[in-house]
């Protein structure tokens, strides 16, 4: 199992925003919902977009690519809408006092 690395404060991740870092090699997207933060390949797999550039629908709690519009659940990293049918990788993210800290494998 990976050890969390710290990538960030919260405070950078306002909520209902997403911020992209780079972990181990790996850009990583972060989104602050309203109950949880998510961690997510900043990759679509339909078209290689960045979704970090996307939107984050906090409501249904997925995250949407900014060029075709595919939207991912951020829970399961499955495709809920748009022509992607890939899901995205997910990784665990937790906060501890006040840093964002993300595992990957």
């Amino acid at each position: 199992m990976a050890d969390f690395v710290r990538v960030g404060s919260l405070a950078e991740v306002p909520e209902g925003e997403i911020r992209a870092y780079d972990v181990a090699g790996i850009r990583i997207g972060i989104a602050h919902l309203a109950t949880a933060i998510a961690a997510f390949r900043d990759e679509c797999p339909e078209d290689g977009c960045s979704l970090s550039e996307g939107a984050l629908d906090d409501e249904e709690g997925a995250v949407v690519c900014p060029c075709d519009g595919s939207a991912f659940d951020l829970s399961s990293g499955e495709p809920v809408s748009g022509p992607a049918v890939d899901p995205i990788a997910l990784y665990r993210a937790r906060v501890e006092a006040g840093w964002l800290e993300v595992a990957v494998e």
